[in-house]
């Protein structure tokens, strides 16, 4: 099961709430507050494919620009001994650190994929 969905570039969740008998979620990886709900999966998705072209229009409307979500950079808590071990081995394979977290990432999402 999938617990989310993507519309137009944006990643929204998908929750259900057993004492409201509603399926319900919000977009994902912006800082503005996109909420949808539905009784059922279609009318989530219609709900949340409205949020988002309403969201794009008033942006429209008031000249500015919609937020992007996963822009391509985040911060990551290590903690002291995985960072100084991260970039020493990074170095010791003429990687910049970034490459390294990057390959170990795309690497860790490949084998999930199997």
């Amino acid at each position: 099961m999938n617990n989310t969905m993507e519309y137009k570039g944006y990643v929204g969740s998908v929750e259900f709430s057993e004492e409201d008998g509603v399926f319900f979620g919000k977009v994902q990886g912006i800082r503005s507050l996109l909420s949808y709900e539905g009784t059922n999966a279609r009318e989530l998705v219609t709900d949340f494919h409205l949020v988002i072209d309403d969201y794009l229009m008033l942006c429209e409307k008031q000249g500015t620009i919609p937020e992007v979500a996963y822009k391509g950079s985040f911060n990551v808590r290590l903690g002291s001994d995985l960072h100084r071990r991260a970039a020493i081995y990074a170095m010791a394979h003429q990687q910049t650190l970034n490459s390294f977290i990057e390959e170990a990432v795309q690497e860790k999402l490949a084998s999930a994929r199997e």
